[in-house]
């Protein structure tokens, strides 16, 4: 979600996104050397700020929502600006740039993304919400089915901008789950509820289970994704004026979760089992390894993370990519965190 932090003022901001100069691939990037550990099953390998506030093609690289891994092994970086860009996946350079439009020809508000078997790019957008699917030249081949409840009001009683943020495939490549950043109407607050659908004759996805999922006090979910194993890995993230953000990462387990999708309102009811979740790491307490924060933060690494995906694995670690939304603030940063992450 684009608005997750005090802005600066609009002036400054658009002096800011003229002032970019930095043109075409960005250098390999530079990180500090060595690493840390941010828990026992998380470590923070390094960082790198290499495209904070560059331009390719004319187009800003930033405001960065959610991160997949392509098919023929590059990154694809999802802006929620309506820009879809191939990312080489060990410099993080620019390769190409695709414009995204809805039916009409209008921008999306995109945050998540998934790439499918063939290559295809499952997107959503949190202003309906919608789910469309997209060819690589960022033609539109389908949509997805919404629930009425999970519409933003007055359709249903989900809250603009606080919707889809996170999408992903489940191992198989037969379920497609999306994640709610935030409760809706008649729901507890912190009870977000992740969507699934199936996939039926034709390749095209039809609804599925829903279920719940409990946040932690004033967070809200900004990315999911599966693990090979049918596990989802959450990020948890929350802002607050003056101290800064909170990020953390969960393991979480929908594979025992009561399905939702026909209960009207959860409040707490004793017979829905909520997906369950165990704290991977709270990235505050990540070592610095250098960085820097241009607003308060509580460590100087954080900044607005949204974007994540599971680059690779290794006898039960996850290669995991983060990246955050600097909302082309000139008071947040386009920052890439690579991470290992244990599972076992």
């Amino acid at each position: 979600m684009r608005l997750r932090t005090v802005l600066a003022s609009t002036a400054a901001a658009v002096a800011a996104a003229t002032c970019l100069t930095a043109a075409g691939p960005a250098p390999a990037a530079a990180t500090p050397a060595g690493g840390g550990r941010c828990s026992p099953s998380v470590t923070l390998d390094r960082f790198s700020d290499a495209l904070d506030k560059t331009t390719f093609q004319g187009t800003f690289v930033g405001n960065l929502s959610a991160l997949a891994v392509d098919r023929d092994g590059s990154l694809a970086a999802l802006s929620d600006r309506s820009s879809l860009f191939a990312l080489d996946a060990r410099t993080l350079a620019p390769r190409a740039v695709t414009a995204l439009a809805d039916e009409h020809g209008a921008e999306l508000d995109s945050e998540g993304l998934a790439v499918d078997r063939d290559g295809t790019r499952l997107i959503t957008s949190e202003t309906e919400p919608s789910i469309r699917r997209y060819s690589r030249d960022g033609r539109i081949l389908d949509r997805l089915p919404v629930p009425p409840s999970l519409q933003v009001a007055p359709e249903g009683r989900a809250t603009a901008n606080l919707t889809f943020e996170g999408l992903t495939l489940l191992p198989g490549g037969r379920t497609l789950l999306a994640s709610m950043e935030s409760a809706i109407s008649g729901d507890s607050a912190g009870t977000v509820r992740f969507q699934t659908w199936r996939r039926g004759k034709g390749g095209h996805f039809g609804l599925g289970a829903q279920y719940a999922y409990r946040t932690d006090a004033g967070l809200g979910v900004p990315e999911v994704q599966a693990t090979p194993d049918g596990r989802l890995l959450v990020l948890e993230r929350g802002f607050t004026a003056g101290v800064g953000n909170t990020v953390r990462l969960y393991l979480a387990d929908p594979r025992h979760a009561t399905d939702t999708s026909r209960i009207e309102h959860l409040t707490g009811q004793p017979r829905v089992r909520p997906i369950a979740k165990t704290l991977l790491a709270d990235l505050a307490d990540c070592p610095t390894l250098g960085a820097t924060a241009k607003q308060p933060q509580p460590n100087p690494l954080l900044d607005n993370i949204e974007a994540m995906a599971i680059t690779g694995r290794d006898r039960g670690t996850l290669h995991v990519l983060l990246a955050s939304d600097d909302n082309q603030n000139p008071a947040q940063t386009t920052r890439f965190y690579r991470l290992r992450v244990r599972t076992a």
